[in-house]
């Protein structure tokens, strides 16, 4: 019996989706055809022979009503023909009382013991005159039994006729039933079919911009599409994200390059002159020698930046409860000592000096580092970057504002992309990276960055931390 499962699995295995749906769905509608067909034929077959014993036991009481008190006797005997009365003769329990002239019907023991009154009445099936009969055997009273026959061809005939209808009826409709099956399978996995092409041009082609073509009219809402509707949808849904993501991963390798470029080729030339110090005066090889580290620095925190940005979620083991009021003022001071001519004023609202988030501190204070450089490069002289830090309801909000020129509307729903620099920052140092790194550090915490213009000029920064952490 497993070998016979092992290779109905094996068969299953190597038939396809549409082959198996077909002969599954044809087979359903085949045995359900098949099925009715053997009910009409047995309630047919029923009712014909339900009709010939309702008949036989009319003629048997017509016989008993007309033949009161007879004897023993054949009373009728040209059942042989169709359009014929039914036979009719009456038997006693003992073979002593037999009549001279031998009966037309059968006697049997049974019979002697329906006269006898030992055994109910019983129909039963008899062969006579080259015919087939139907007979009734019923007590006539007095230790006397009648049996009535009836010619059963008709029946018979009728019954063969109905199966040979019947069976025809049944081979159409497992026809019919292939069909359908075939056309249920085609129907039913067009969408499949569609999202496999689909899937298999997006692999030979690596081009996520294909799309499944749904069905027509306005989408429905999720729970009134049916399995295969929705699968395309989400497909769909997964395939513009991918598209999303590689033309975001083109673009960061485009901007990286662009990026790069420039700082490498001042190293090569930076290099290429101090291979050549020879012919340089001491503070020409001064000079040449400073751009270079400060070159190096440059390249070597961009690729860093780039690296961080590459990783979207921080690491678990160094995840601790982070007091969020004193990372601020370590990270201010910080900023202070970085920053000797700007001004940074920091204030810790009520409530949020011991408010607590779970977070890795040294990310923690990256985000908020680049926040304050973003605003120092940006905040004049005589003007503070001033840092809040406030509970509101059950989460902490930290704001970091500058009063500089602030953020153009058309630049505000991109300062977070990366390598994105506005026509003021243009001519600033940066990479551009910054506040993207920033924004990916707050959602790896569960808190979410935005950017706003401050009232009465600038730009406002606002980190708001919810109650879990990453």
């Amino acid at each position: 019996m497993s070998g016979v499962r092992r290779l109905g699995a094996r068969w299953r295995r190597r038939r396809p989706l549409r082959t198996r749906l077909a002969l599954a769905a044809s087979a359903a509608v085949a045995l359900v055809a098949v099925g009715v067909c053997a009910a009409a034929f047995f309630v047919i077959r029923y009712e014909l022979l339900h009709q010939l014993d309702l008949s036989l036991t009319q003629s048997a009481t017509r016989v008993v009503q007309e033949n009161r008190g007879e004897g023993p006797q054949i009373i009728a005997g040209e059942c042989r023909f169709l359009s014929a009365p039914a036979c009719a003769q009456v038997v006693p329990a003992g073979p002593a009382a037999d009549p001279e002239a031998a009966y037309l019907l059968p006697v049997s023991a049974p019979v002697r013991e329906v006269a006898a009154g030992t055994r109910a009445p019983y129909f039963s099936n008899v062969t006579r005159f080259g015919h087939s009969l139907r007979m009734l055997t019923t007590p006539f009273g007095d230790g006397r039994a009648l049996q009535v026959a009836l010619r059963a061809d008709p029946v018979e005939r009728g019954v063969r006729q109905a199966a040979v209808l019947l069976a025809a009826v049944g081979g159409a409709g497992v026809l019919l039933a292939g069909v359908l099956g075939y056309a249920v399978s085609r129907t039913g996995l067009a969408p499949v079919a569609r999202l496999t092409s689909t899937a298999e041009r997006i692999a030979a082609t690596r081009d996520a911009r294909h799309r499944i073509e749904l069905p027509p009219g306005p989408p429905g809402p999720p729970g009134r599409q049916d399995e295969v509707t929705r699968l395309a949808a989400s497909f769909n849904t997964m395939l513009g994200e991918l598209e999303q993501s590689v033309s975001a991963q083109r673009r960061l390798v485009a901007d990286a390059s662009h990026e790069l470029r420039t700082p490498l080729t001042a190293l090569r030339t930076n290099a290429e002159l101090l291979a050549r110090a020879d012919r340089l005066t001491p503070a020409q090889r001064e000079r040449a020698s400073g751009a270079l580290g400060r070159q190096i620095r440059e390249v070597t925190g961009l690729v860093n930046d780039l690296i961080e940005l590459a990783r979207d979620e921080e690491p678990l083991p160094l995840v601790e409860e982070v007091r969020i009021a004193e990372l601020a003022e370590h990270t201010v001071a910080m900023a202070r000592t970085h920053w000797p001519r700007v001004r940074f004023e920091l204030e810790v609202g009520p409530g949020a000096a011991e408010a607590v988030r779970p977070g890795v501190p040294a990310r923690l204070a990256r985000l908020l580092t680049n926040l304050l450089d973003n605003a120092a490069k940006f905040s004049p002289p005589d003007a503070p970057v001033e840092v809040g830090l406030t509970a509101c309801g059950g989460g902490l909000e930290l704001s970091v504002r500058d009063h500089g020129p602030g953020i153009a509307p058309e630049d505000l729903p991109y300062v977070f992309d990366r390598f994105y620099r506005a026509e003021a920052a243009r001519a600033l140092p940066g990479s551009g990276l910054g506040l993207a790194m920033a924004r990916q550090i707050a959602r790896a915490h569960g808190a979410e960055l935005t950017a706003s213009a401050a009232p009465g000029g600038g730009a406002l920064f606002t980190v708001v931390f919810g109650g879990e952490g990453p």
